[in-house]
């Protein structure tokens, strides 16, 4: 069983930088796939990246793709996601996740752990 922790929303104005981190507990990290996905009031839980076991292949939603950046600390069993130049429509609970091997990368239901989320609010 994996436990994971999300930290570093906040509140900030458009254009600003977040750090997001997950830490990963209570499972073997290296052997997961992470993601973060996102999910706005009254939306969806949407995808917004993943990062393979090793951190060799990334992959970004198009709403994010050059914006926000994923990456991972096997050592420091914890995944990041960098988020530049924020947009209010950014704003959601953002969740960090984890995936045994898998070749779907962007489906929720592919996903088989999740922290609770940190909330990341964009003001105009």
């Amino acid at each position: 069983q994996v436990q994971l922790v999300e930290s570093g929303g906040g509140l900030v104005q458009a254009g600003d930088s977040l750090r997001l981190s997950c830490a990963a507990s209570g499972g073997t990290f290296g052997l997961y796939a992470m993601g973060w996905f996102r999910q706005a009031p009254g939306k969806e839980r949407e995808f917004v990246a993943r990062i393979s076991w090793s951190g060799g292949s990334t992959y970004y939603a198009d709403s994010v793709k050059g914006r926000f950046t994923i990456s991972r600390d096997n050592a420091k069993n914890t995944v990041y996601l960098q988020m530049n130049s924020l947009k209010p429509e950014d704003t959601a609970v953002y969740y960090c996740a984890a995936q045994r091997p898998s070749t779907t990368v962007n489906k929720r239901d592919s996903y088989d752990y999740w922290g609770q989320g940190t909330q990341v609010t964009v003001s105009s």
